[in-house]
C-alpha cells in the first residue's frame, strides 16, 4: 500500500510539475534588429534592408548542440531607398513576393566556433550557423560564424555570409553581382 501511495505521489507530481527546456527561448523582433544585404551593380554597391522578423530561437551558450534557429522575414518589406527598384525587386523575377511572401533561415547544426582570428569563431561568444536559406520555394545549404551575446534581457546574434543569388532563381540575367552578401543584427526577447 505504501509503495503504491508513493508511486502515484510520484506520478502526480511529475505530471503536474512542467518539463524544464533544454535551452533558453527567444524570440527574434523588429526593434532593434538588422536585416541588410549589399550586392554590386554596374560596379556600384546598392544596399537593401528587410522587416518582418519571426520565428523561434533556442539556444544556450554551455549547450549549443541543442539550439535551433526557425526564423523568416517579409520579402515584401525589401527596402534599397529607391521605391522603382523596390517595386521592381518585388515582382516575379526577383522575390515574388505575391507567391513567396517570406524568406526563410533553418539551422540543422549549432556548434561552438572553433580557434581562429578575432572576430572570427573559436573566440569567445562566437559560433558557427549550419542550416538552410529558402528564397523562392529554393532551399539551399548556408553555413557561417555568428556571436551571440545577452543584450536587454534577450539575446543579440550578429552574422554575415554570402550567397550567389541565382541558386535562389533571383534575378535572372540583371546586370546584377551574383554575390550578395547578407548581414544579421537580430535583437531577441525571451
Amino acid at each position: 500500500m505504501k509503495n503504491s501511495l508513493l508511486l502515484l505521489v510520484v506520478i502526480v507530481t511529475t505530471s503536474i510539475v512542467p518539463p524544464i527546456p533544454l535551452w533558453a527561448q527567444y524570440k527574434p523582433v523588429d526593434a532593434g534588429s538588422a536585416i541588410t544585404f549589399t550586392v554590386n551593380n554596374f560596379g556600384f554597391s546598392v544596399d537593401g534592408s528587410f522587416k518582418g522578423i519571426q520565428g523561434t530561437i533556442g539556444f544556450d551558450p554551455q549547450n549549443t548542440t541543442a539550439g535551433h534557429f526557425d526564423v523568416s522575414i517579409d520579402a515584401a518589406s525589401v527596402n534599397t531607398d529607391n521605391s522603382l527598384r523596390d517595386s521592381h525587386l518585388r515582382d516575379d523575377g526577383y522575390f515574388d513576393v505575391t507567391n513567396y511572401p517570406r524568406i526563410r533561415l533553418v539551422s540543422t547544426q549549432v556548434t561552438p566556433g572553433k580557434p581562429g582570428q578575432p572576430g572570427q569563431p573559436g573566440q569567445p561568444g562566437s559560433y558557427l550557423f549550419t542550416g538552410e536559406l529558402t528564397i523562392k520555394d529554393k532551399t539551399k545549404p548556408v553555413s557561417f560564424p555568428f556571436t551571440a551575446t545577452p543584450a536587454n534581457g534577450g539575446m543579440a546574434f550578429k552574422g554575415t555570409f554570402s550567397i550567389n543569388r541565382k541558386d535562389f532563381g533571383v534575378g535572372g540575367t540583371s546586370t546584377i553581382s551574383n554575390a550578395v552578401t547578407i548581414s544579421l543584427d537580430i535583437m531577441t526577447t525571451k
